[in-house]
């Protein structure tokens, strides 16, 4: 294998290879990649940086046709940071689609006879998607899907369509030509052949594998999986092509052999030719590693024992494309703006006001802005759920709309080639999402977007965690913030801190992450938890920022149709995906509970918790609360909404163990970890909740969220709300706000006078 470089320093490699190349194909602009069919999505779209240091720029990176003005504040906040106007704004266009580019391609070659070979699973059969090809327009070499889900064939200006495809199946494809006949060979058989005296010149071509060209641009981008593309410099007879064909994509190629790809990388942005020619390739727009070839089975494999995917040898190496994979949009800054050191943490948005046929609109730009480092640390260190927002990013590209109201699939695209999709919606041609960019726009993460009608008005992203921001700051209490990526990448920065509040829906989490709340645990800390579904599935990161990657399986809790067990392993470490408890990474480990389910957004599905413990200190410590037992709370005054109790909570993993009728593993399911202990309840026996495998049963003993009190034995203190909208009680309910005080003062966090 190559060795890995860093995304920078492998772009300036490959652009010193491709101006020395015979083709010289310029890059696109300034986006770093090389020419690649552009789309205009009609509207105002924007993205920022998702989390800085006070005392750093912002970076708005706009695509508008239309004139706006640019406000800059923190949430909340009459006062803006900035202001600017733009009366001439410009389009930048997005470049969607994922293929592995070949820069040099066949320029030093003189080809008297050539074979392709490829194994192939197509997700489509909508329109033409290039395969291995050297070519441009209809000029060159390359086999192809056709419109229809044929394999087609082009050997100079000759396009010939001969088997039908069958989608999701692999297929092995071979197109040999000696100079004279050209033969087309599928699954080890003859199935056609034809005189072709010559075929041009195929050198002014870069190599693409997943994607043709034409005019020099890339396009014709494959949905679907490749592995083991090969090219030679000779004909394959039938005998070889059948044996190519049984050896199923474990074995390298031999004799005559120009290029060859085994994909056996399985992450970032190279991929190395196996023969001594090096014709290394760069992705375009990332794809997805770790799928298996044509010799592996991912159904197969066990959900709940152990499996090393680098242990298999019949996993083998597929590369899988998607004709709407776009992770980084590589636009240029449009306006940039100084946030002063001495600004207060966080959430700010860039709240861009404009017209559109007729109608006045706003488009939210969320970000961070943390402390200063020449500032000291507040003693609360809110945690923002950055990675639900983006799980939740289904369509990036929306359309403009004074619509709030948002669907986990997103509003309606803007452009009909716009990618749409996350991790609740599959790739248009039904791949499963495994990956989500992060320098994109995420207009999901708005702080006005709810998830209900707006007569309930309810969110679970963003606006729902500003109600705990609020309320720290109008009962004078300090905070920081951090995203969940900075905490990624600097687990560390718990250090300091008196507690660390997780806040509205904590769902996605590192295994870094994870293991950072836990240490700082550990060595004393404390966590208040304002979430529900906390810890839920596991996610992992590109080196630079780029992706977010989410391997779910199960439709029936949250998970991608199409995802088979086998392909839940993430690129970056190879580690198993999907749930975290699946994964070694159990909520209840490190904050004592686990998600039971969740339920419709509507008002008759949220409810108060009730006292079940009303002795307990933060009932009645410094100040009493006023609740004996049995009575409620977390609910407006009235007992109307707001209401903690709804949508995703967690339980004690006893209740968990209660409804789970059959364990398909030798462990035991758990039971409650030592010392915890129930304050509160919120309990409705007419409902299903999810047990400990992921199976909705019957609730029998009605309790669908829980508040808790635990001091882990291995260190530290938890208080648990259990729920999504605690932040959101937290804002209407008197009772509720007097235990959060007792909590914090019992945690050492003081309350400015």
């Amino acid at each position: 294998m190559m060795p890995r470089i860093g995304r920078r320093r492998f772009l300036r490699q490959t652009a010193v290879g491709m101006a020395a190349s015979k083709a010289a194909w310029p890059a696109t602009g300034s986006t770093g990649i090389p020419p690649h069919e552009a789309i205009l999505v009609p509207g105002l779209h924007a993205y920022a940086q998702r989390s800085l240091e006070a005392g750093a720029a912002v970076d708005f990176r706009i695509s508008s046709d239309t004139p706006y003005e640019l406000t800059v504040s923190r949430a909340g906040s009459d006062k803006p940071l900035a202001s600017a106007r733009n009366r001439r704004p410009e389009m930048q266009p997005i470049h969607v689609g994922s293929y592995v580019h070949v820069p040099d391609g066949l320029a030093d070659v003189r080809l008297n006879a050539i074979t392709l070979e490829t194994w192939v699973r197509s997700w489509s059969s909508e329109k033409r998607q290039g395969l291995v090809t050297a070519c441009d327009g209809d000029s060159g070499i390359g086999l192809f899907v056709a419109r229809g889900g044929w394999v087609e064939s082009l050997l100079g200006k000759r396009r010939v369509a001969h088997v039908p495809l069958r989608e999701r199946q692999w297929r092995h494809v071979v197109l040999s030509w000696d100079g004279a006949i050209a033969q087309l060979f599928v699954d080890g058989r003859f199935h056609g052949s034809w005189e072709q005296s010559g075929f041009g010149d195929a050198s002014g071509a870069p190599l693409r594998l997943g994607a043709s060209g034409t005019d020099g641009t890339a396009t014709d981008f494959l949905d679907g999986d490749l592995a083991m593309p090969v090219i030679y410099g000779r004909a394959l007879s039938q005998a070889e092509a059948m044996e190519r064909f049984r050896a199923r994509a474990l074995e390298a190629p031999s004799d005559g052999v120009l290029a060859f790809w085994p994909f056996d990388e399985e992450s970032g942005e190279q991929v190395r030719d196996g023969s001594k020619n090096s014709r290394h390739g760069t992705i375009v727009n990332r794809a997805t590693w770790m799928i298996g070839g044509p010799s592996f089975d991912a159904g197969r494999i066990p959900r709940y024992e152990k499996y090393d995917p680098s242990s298999d040898r019949l996993r083998g190496h597929g590369l899988r494309f998607a004709s709407d994979d776009l992770y980084d949009c590589r636009w240029q800054t449009t306006h940039r703006v100084e946030i002063p050191g001495d600004s207060a943490p966080g959430v700010y948005t860039g709240r861009f006001r404009f017209r559109q046929a007729g109608r006045r609109l706003r488009y939210d730009v969320t970000f961070l802005v943390r402390r200063s480092p020449n500032r000291p640390k507040a003693p609360v260190l809110m945690l923002c759920s950055t990675n639900t927002w983006q799980a939740y990013s289904a369509t990036p590209f929306a359309r403009n709309s004074v619509e709030p109201f948002w669907q986990t699939t997103g509003h309606d695209n803007a452009h009909s080639r716009a990618p749409a999709y996350c991790c609740y919606r599959n790739h248009a041609q039904g791949q499963p999402t495994y990956a989500m960019g992060m320098k994109m726009p995420w207009p999901v993460a708005g702080p006005d977007v709810i998830f209900s009608r707006e007569e309930f008005n309810y969110s679970h992203l963003l606006r729902g965690e500003l109600f705990a921001h609020r309320w720290l700051e109008e009962n004078g209490y300090e905070y920081d913030v951090a995203s969940d990526y900075d905490l990624h990448l600097d687990p560390g920065q718990l250090d300091g801190y008196k507690v660390v509040v997780i806040n509205g829906h904590s769902e996605y989490w590192s295994e870094e992450a994870y293991r950072a709340v836990d240490s700082f645990l550990r060595s004393g800390g404390a966590a208040i938890v304002m979430s529900g579904n906390t810890m839920f599935w596991r996610v992992s990161y590109d080196e630079d920022g780029t992706a977010m990657e989410c391997r779910k399986h199960g439709v029936d809790i949250g998970g991608r149709s199409g995802a088979e067990i086998g392909e839940i392993f993430h690129s970056h470490d190879g580690k198993r995906g999907s749930l975290m408890r699946f994964c070694d990474l159990p909520a209840w480990k490190v904050l004592g509970l686990e998600c039971i389910g969740w339920w419709p957004t509507t008002s008759e599905y949220f409810g108060a918790y009730k006292v079940v413990n009303s002795s307990h200190f933060l009932f009645n410590e410094p100040e009493s609360v006023g609740l004996r037992e049995g009575e409620t709370f977390g609910q407006a005054p009235d007992g109307k909404p707001p209401r903690a109790g709804g949508h995703e909570s967690d339980v004690r993993p006893s209740l968990i163990r209660a409804i789970t009728r059959q364990n398909p593993t030798s462990d035991p399911v758990p039971g409650d970890p030592p010392g915890i202990v129930a304050l509160a309840q919120i309990v409705d026996k007419g409902r299903r909740g999810i047990d400990y495998f992921g199976r909705w049963e019957p609730l029998d003993h009605g309790v669908y969220a829980e508040m808790t009190f635990w001091e882990r034995p291995q260190g530290g203190t938890v208080f648990h709300a259990g729920c999504i909208a605690g932040g959101w009680a937290l804002s209407a309910d008197p009772k509720m706000q007097a235990l959060m005080r007792n909590a914090l003062h019992h945690f050492g966090v003081p309350q400015r006078s």
